[in-house]
């Protein structure tokens, strides 16, 4: 009778967690970082971005695959790095970038397993074939700032999404806050003005701050411009916040808030320079918390293990109980699989191992950021590869017109000291190799990669950072230093460009 009621009991159980393991909800931030009470921001008023934190795992090492916005929006949708989904740069205008026809994003996967997935927001992926939901509101069939930005529209459409499911969801918020704005002299620096003096949003209350009020980032100077910059974005984020605050009371007026996972990230660092398109920390490192109702016990908890957005994919499909299907993209490439994992382990231990090291890699931002980088980050280690090192860092459009980098621009020009923590000079011209403890060094500020004392560390993570390249059929692997040469196997042949090849073929 005893055993019996066990087996009852664990079938019950089992029953029970499959019941809750119904739904995902993603919500993703545009140029959004870290600047929130959950990351020790207190300026930044964020009480709704607080109040989802307290009910997940809050990852204090979260990381993009790529520190631009279409390829990280790719990233996020296919698990699949830049290099590998074709990606390679943004995907409007005439930056013209797409990825391949035979990719296999996360809505294509779900919608095969019977899930109805729905996008409101900022899409900016391309070809539609491959990233097609079944329920669509952004930019392709709305004004952007309304579907990105007023958050009274977006959740309009939250409503009619959830009240319209029967089946198992996954929903996309992706905000376009609190992204540059377009029209700036109408608008303001980051669209503070819009549904703020320009227009109404109902379910919004701008909160302003002061110049005084702000938090600058040591990867910034400490000047009057930089903080006023600040201080409208911090103005954008409660606009964010309060976003989420209503999508969250959406989901639970639908009666799912006890069977969804919410998982909340960005898909680059903050719009200023040293940290949007760039790999050093400020740009790669990003806000990543995860809510599951199936994981109470550990809300609020914070977690040392390192999370990227290429593990996003793998965790929803590891959510829903679907196993990953490997397939081709080109017919003479090997099969693609999954180099991202589960985070589905950290929820159940905030402390589980292996959770040590993510990868990243970039290749363009706009067509004319030729800057392709590949990353490898680990606990106490960063090493980056500038494939294109000999020309100078290239400055995005929207970054470039911003007064925090025009007044470093304007003061390098005029040999005024800039308060910044770098040079112009040193900002854009970098080795072609970059390694960092980040323990003793944080601010990653001194290379250690002609350190002889650390050339086995280097080489340890050189080897490994062309293994993952390698084993995401990157086309750039022999880059800068040999030619791509495939038949029966893969080799890098020399150029004899004056760069060193590390190695010199793979076998």
């Amino acid at each position: 009778m005893k055993v019996v009621f066990v087996i009852c009991s664990l079938l019950l159980s089992h029953v029970k967690g499959m019941q809750y393991k119904k739904n995902v909800l993603l919500i993703f931030g545009d140029d959004a970082g870290i600047q929130m009470g959950a990351y020790n921001n207190s300026a930044c008023k964020t009480p709704n971005f607080d109040k989802l934190a307290a009910r997940s795992v809050l990852f204090k090492h979260g990381y993009t695959s790529v520190s631009s916005c279409s390829p990280s929006r790719s990233v996020l949708l296919t698990g699949l790095p830049q290099h590998q989904n074709g990606m390679y740069g943004l995907a409007h205008g005439v930056h013209h970038f797409s990825s391949f026809d035979k990719v296999r994003s996360l809505p294509l996967i779900l919608k095969q397993a019977g899930i109805r997935t729905g996008i409101i927001g900022k899409k900016h992926v391309s070809p539609d074939t491959v990233y097609k939901f079944d329920y669509e509101q952004t930019e392709e069939n709305n004004d952007l700032n309304q579907v990105g930005r007023n958050i009274t529209f977006m959740k309009s459409y939250v409503r009619e999404f959830l009240q319209n499911v029967t089946s198992p969801f996954f929903l996309y918020i992706a905000f376009h806050d609190p992204h540059r704005c377009g029209d700036v002299e109408k608008l303001g620096q980051f669209c503070e003005r819009f549904g703020n003096g320009v227009g109404h949003i109902p379910d919004w209350t701008p909160v302003t701050y002061r110049q005084e009020d702000v938090v600058v980032p040591y990867y910034l100077p400490d000047t009057l411009t930089t903080r006023r910059d600040l201080a409208n974005m911090y103005t954008t984020y409660s606009r964010m916040d309060q976003g989420i605050g209503l999508f969250l009371n959406e989901l639970k007026a639908a009666g799912h808030d006890e069977d969804t996972m919410i998982l909340y990230t960005s898909d680059n660092g903050i719009p200023f320079p040293g940290a949007k398109t760039n790999l050093y920390d400020p740009g790669m490192g990003e806000p990543m918390m995860i809510s599951s109702p199936l994981h109470k016990e550990h809300w609020g908890k914070v977690t040392d293990g390192l999370g990227s957005t290429m593990d996003f994919v793998p965790t929803i499909l590891d959510w829903f109980d679907i196993q990953f299907q490997p397939y081709k993209i080109m017919n003479n490439s090997p099969n693609v699989t999954l180099t991202g994992k589960s985070l589905l382990p950290i929820l159940a231990n905030p402390h589980a191992p292996g959770f040590d090291q993510v990868f990243s890699s970039h290749n363009l931002h706009e067509v004319t950021m030729y800057y392709p980088m590949r990353v490898l980050r680990t606990d106490q280690f960063k090493i980056i590869h500038n494939l294109n090192h000999r020309r100078p860092y290239p400055i995005a459009t929207d970054i470039y017109q911003s007064p925090s980098f025009l007044e470093i621009l304007n003061k390098t020009e005029s040999g005024q000291p800039t308060q910044w923590l770098k040079s112009l000079k040193k900002y854009y011209y970098r080795d072609q190799w970059e390694l960092y403890d980040l323990i003793r060094d944080p601010f990653e500020l001194n290379n250690l990669a002609f350190d002889p004392l650390h050339g086995p560390i280097l080489k340890s993570m050189r080897n490994k950072l062309l293994a993952w390249q390698s084993g995401t059929d990157d086309p750039w692997r022999c880059a800068p230093s040999g030619n791509l040469m495939t038949s029966a196997s893969v080799h890098c042949l020399p150029l004899h460009n004056g760069e060193q090849m590390f190695p010199n073929s793979f076998p």
